[in-house]
C-alpha cells in the first residue's frame, strides 16, 4: 500500500497537470474531454448505438430484470439504512468506533490493481444496466462516458433528463434500480465462480505480514511481505492457527518464527512485548493476512484471477448496496423521492425528502469518521 502523503502528492500533481492541459474553456461539450476543478468528464456517442440495440432487442428481459431490481432496491435500501443507523448508534455509545462506510481508494485502502479492476467492473456494469433499461423503456440517451471525481473513477450513461422526468413512475424506478441490480448480480456471479471454480483448487499456505505495528517487537525482525509458516516448531497454514498459538503466549517470552522471505526460509527468535489489551499476554505486533497457493500450479494465473474475483465481488456488493442508500442524488434517494412525490402532496413529499437528506448525511458522517481517523492515523 502507498502511504497517504505520497498518494496525495501524486493525486494533486496529476490534477495540476490535467487542469493546465485541458482546463475548462467555454460551454459544456457534447463530446470529448472536459476538465474542471478535480472533475474530469469524457463524453462520446460512439457506444449509444450498441446500447440501443441491446436494450431494444432484449426489451422483455430488461423490463423483467429491472422490475426485479425495484424489489431488490427497496429491500437493499431498508437494509443499508438499518445497518448504518445501528452502527452509528453503536459508535456514538462507545469509544471503539467501527467504520460503517469504508473509503475506496486503490493503493491506499484497497489493493491498487485488483481494486482498479473491481472498480472498472462496478462502473461499467452499473451504467450499462441503466442504459439498457432506459432504451427498453424508450428513453433516449444523449451520450455515454467516463468521469473522474478527485480519486473516484466512474462511468455514466446520460439519458435525456427531460424525457426521464416525464416518464411513468414505473419506468423511472426501473431505470434507477437497474444500476445497483447489475452490481448485486455481478457480485453474486463473482462469488459463485470464486466458491465453486477456484476455491477448490486453492489452499492456505501460511500467514503473510501485511503490516507491522509501530510499537511491536516484530518491527525489528520481520518485514512486510514475510510469510510466517511456523511458530515454535508448529506448522502454520492459516490465520486461525496463528492466533491460536499467539493467544497462548506470555509477555516477555521469546518465540521462534519460521518465515519465507523472498522465497528463502529464515528462522528468527523474537522476544514478545505486552499486549495493549492484556499486559500479561504476548504481543508480536503484526497485521496477519491469509497467504494462499494453487494446488494445481499456474499460480501466476490462478491467484490473480481469484483475487480479481474477490474484489469484484466485494466492491460490486458494497457499492451497489451503498448506492441504494435513500439520499439524493444516489439512485436509492431518487427512487424514494419519486415514490413520495407520486403518493403524497408535493410539500409533504419535499419535507420528507429533506428529512431523509438530513438523517442520511448525519449517518454517513458518523459512519465515515472512524474510517477517516484510521486513514489519517
Amino acid at each position: 500500500m502507498v502511504s497517504l502523503i505520497t498518494a496525495m502528492a501524486l493525486i494533486l500533481g496529476f490534477w495540476g497537470v490535467l487542469y493546465l492541459a485541458f482546463g475548462r474553456k467555454g460551454e459544456e461539450k457534447e463530446e470529448g474531454l472536459q476538465v474542471d476543478l478535480f472533475i474530469a468528464i469524457w463524453r462520446t456517442k460512439r457506444f449509444v448505438n450498441f446500447i440501443d440495440k441491446v436494450g431494444i432487442k432484449y426489451r422483455k428481459f430488461w423490463k423483467g430484470y429491472s422490475t426485479a431490481g425495484i424489489i431488490v432496491g427497496f429491500i437493499g435500501m431498508a437494509y443499508v439504512f438499518y445497518t448504518l443507523f445501528t452502527l452509528a448508534m453503536q459508535n456514538l455509545r462507545t469509544k471503539a468506533a467501527t467504520p460503517g462506510v469504508q473509503l475506496v481508494i486503490p493503493g491506499v485502502t484497497i489493493p491498487l490493481w485488483y481494486g482498479l479492476i473491481g472498480l472498472i467492473v462496478v462502473m461499467f456494469v452499473h451504467e450499462l444496466s441503466h442504459g439498457f433499461v432506459a432504451r427498453a423503456e424508450n428513453l433516449p440517451l444523449k451520450s455515454v462516458g467516463l468521469v473522474l471525481f478527485f480519486v473516484i473513477p466512474g462511468a455514466f450513461v446520460e439519458p435525456d433528463e427531460e424525457k426521464l422526468t416525464k416518464a411513468p413512475l414505473l419506468s423511472r424506478l426501473r431505470v434507477y434500480a437497474a444500476g445497483s441490480m447489475g452490481n448485486i448480480v455481478t457480485a453474486l456471479l463473482a462469488l459463485l465462480l470464486l466458491s465453486y471454480a477456484l476455491n477448490p483448487i486453492l489452499e492456505p499456505a501460511g500467514v503473510e505480514v501485511s503490516k507491522l505495528a509501530p510499537e511491536g517487537p516484530a518491527r525489528s525482525y520481520l518485514q512486510e511481505g514475510d510469510i510466517i509458516v511456523g511458530i515454535n516448531g508448529q506448522h502454520i497454514a492459516t490465520v486461525e492457527e496463528f492466533f491460536d498459538i499467539m493467544n497462548k503466549t506470555k509477555a516477555g517470552e521469546t518465540i521462534t518464527i519460521e518465515v519465507l522471505r523472498k522465497g528463502k526460509k529464515e528462522i528468527l527468535n523474537i522476544p514478545l512485548g505486552s499486549h495493549p489489551d492484556n499486559p500479561e499476554k504476548g504481543y508480536l505486533g503484526v497485521y496477519p493476512a491469509q497467504h494462499i497457493t494453487s494446488m494445481v500450479g499456474f499460480s501466476g494465473i490462478v491467484l490473480p484471477l481469484a483475487f480479481s474475483l474477490y474484489w469484484i465481488h466485494v466492491l460490486n456488493l458494497g457499492i451497489g448496496l451503498m448506492n441504494l442508500f435513500p439520499l439524493v442524488p444516489l439512485d436509492g434517494g431518487k427512487m424514494i423521492d419519486d415514490v413520495l412525490k407520486a403518493v403524497l402532496p408535493s410539500k409533504v413529499a419535499r419535507a420528507i425528502t429533506y428529512l431523509f437528506v438530513g438523517i442520511g448525511l448525519f449517518l454517513l458522517a458518523v459512519n465515515l469518521f472512524p474510517a477517516l481517523r484510521g486513514l489519517l492515523g
